[in-house]
């Protein structure tokens, strides 16, 4: 019963946290519009998804939750980064 309750909030905790992630959409939208932001958070953002993926990955019994909700965050915040820059 516990193993199942952690895996729930495992799965709802990585659902808030892909939203946090779809955040970066509006900041997209908004470096595109020509109002850069700074690319400092989502280089970080970068780095700490890139990390928590490795670290999912590499643990003896692969953390989905963990894996699944850093995927979006890459991705977002890379695209966030070029559009910063550019």
């Amino acid at each position: 019963m516990k193993a199942i309750l952690v895996n729930k909030i495992g799965w709802l905790a990585s659902s808030i946290t892909i939203l946090v992630f779809l955040s970066y959409i509006d900041q997209i939208r908004l470096n595109v519009a020509g109002q850069k932001g700074s690319a400092l958070l989502p280089f970080m953002t970068i780095f700490n998804c890139i990390t928590w993926s490795i670290y999912g990955f590499m643990k003896p019994v692969k953390d989905w939750p963990l894996i699944v909700c850093n995927i979006p965050g890459i991705v977002l915040a890379t695209v966030t980064f070029i559009t910063a820059i550019i």
